[in-house]
């Protein structure tokens, strides 16, 4: 499945693959996509007892990069919405990027969250 969300230098692409023990999420966009994090998140019971599933994530950011952040939620609402493990590869970049920019960015990667989900439950 690929799915995206904004344009130009805002524009976010999201491509999951469905394999036989999880999903492979590739997260990218700006304006120049690359490899920027590596995040792993495996749904469980919550440990709160309530039933709910919660993930157990773990964060692999190259250094002087950022994209686990936005890659973090992400592969948590997917893994927690297929009960799968999820493997994200993100990597969104805007050279010199303003806080107003990387806002834009941020609500596009909600938005697509949003859209695979619900392609996911479809």
């Amino acid at each position: 499945m690929r799915l995206s969300e904004g344009a130009g230098k805002y524009r976010v692409e999201a491509a999951l693959h469905a394999t036989a023990e999880g999903y492979i999420l590739h997260l990218l966009g700006g304006e120049k996509p690359h490899v920027g994090a590596v995040v792993i998140a495996q749904p469980r019971p919550s440990l709160t007892g309530d039933g709910s599933i919660s993930c157990t994530t773990s964060s692999l950011p190259l250094l002087g990069h950022k994209d686990d952040l936005v890659a973090k939620p992400v592969a948590e609402a997917i893994a927690k919405a297929t009960g799968q493990t999820v493997v994200a590869i993100a990597g969104i970049h805007i050279e010199n990027a303003t806080a107003a920019e990387l806002d834009e960015l941020q609500r596009n990667v909600e938005v697509l969250t949003a859209k695979l989900l619900r392609e996911l439950e479809g």
